[in-house]
Parts: C-alpha cells; sequence; structure tokens
C-alpha cells in the first residue's frame, strides 16, 4: 500500500523540510518488508482567490485532482484523535484489507473546504489547537514512522 502526503503550500528548505525527510526516509526503510511503500510527499500551490471560502474551493479542486485512489485522510483540528497504536492498526487494516493508497491530505492556511473533508474517508487530528502546515507535516511523517515500527516489532515505539 503506498503512503502519500498531499499538502497545499510548500515548504522552504531547511530544518522543517530536513526533519520531514528524515522521518519518511525512515520509514521507507522500515515500511517495505511491511508492504508499506511510497511515503513520498506532494506539495500544491496555495490559491490566490480573494476569500478563503474560495480559496478552500480551489484548493479542493486542486486536491482532488491529484487524489490516486485508496483512503484519504483529511488532517483537521476538528478531526479524531487517536492514539499511536491504533493509528498503526488501523493502517495495517487497511493494507491487510488490500487498499492501494492511504493519502494524507493537508491543507493551506485557510484549512480544507468543508466538503473535501466531510467526503473524505477519515479526519485526523492532532490536537484542537491550530498548527502550522509545516509542523503537522513533521508531526505527520513521525506518526509514520512510528506506524512501521510498531506493525514491525521495532523498539522506537515504547509504552
Amino acid at each position: 500500500m503506498r503512503v502519500l502526503i498531499l499538502a497545499v503550500g510548500r515548504m522552504k528548505q531547511g530544518p522543517e523540510r530536513e526533519l520531514v525527510a528524515r522521518y519518511l526516509d525512515r520509514a521507507v526503510a522500515t515500511g517495505k518488508s511491511l508492504g508499506l511503500t511510497g511515503f513520498s510527499v506532494t506539495e500544491l500551490t496555495e490559491s490566490r482567490a480573494g476569500s478563503a471560502a474560495a480559496r478552500k474551493a480551489e484548493e479542493a479542486r486542486a486536491l482532488t485532482a491529484q487524489l490516486p485512489g485508496g483512503i484519504i485522510i483529511a488532517l483537521d483540528e476538528r478531526g479524531k484523535s487517536t492514539s499511536s497504536e491504533e493509528f498503526a492498526k488501523r493502517l495495517g487494516r487497511w493494507r491487510d484489507d488490500g487498499k492501494p493508497a492511504v493519502t494524507f491530505v493537508i491543507g493551506g492556511a485557510d484549512g480544507l473546504d468543508p466538503g473535501f473533508v466531510s467526503a473524505a474517508d477519515m479526519t485526523l487530528g492532532f490536537s484542537t489547537m491550530t498548527w502550522p502546515h509545516q509542523l503537522v507535516r513533521i508531526m505527520l511523517a513521525e506518526q509514520l514512522y512510528r506506524t512501521t515500527t510498531i506493525l514491525s516489532g521495532h523498539p522506537y515505539h515504547r509504552e
């Protein structure tokens, strides 16, 4: 199963981008034997529309055009919070069910279009707080790596 991150906005070169790359490289190495592949990030340009609603709608159309099929997870502060163990089990179940891909979608500065969120298979929240998209990417990349270690029995994740 391919694991993808689809994000509105581009990260500049620097420590945040390097940290995302480091966790995703680790996930690639650990995930290969688990049937988890990809672990890539696709960045889309932020909309320049005049209103937040128009920007979100335009970005939703661009995001939808990039979706490869499979499971869609929208990241949103109003989403469901879950433990790392449950997150790993859920990804493992989707893999075992033969889902071709799981795509994690991170919105732009205005967030995701409500229609896009409601159409997603799951809405995931890391906190009720709002986080910058750079930090959300880092946290997601780390959780994806942690997922591979949980599923493989590696000691990285300690209870």
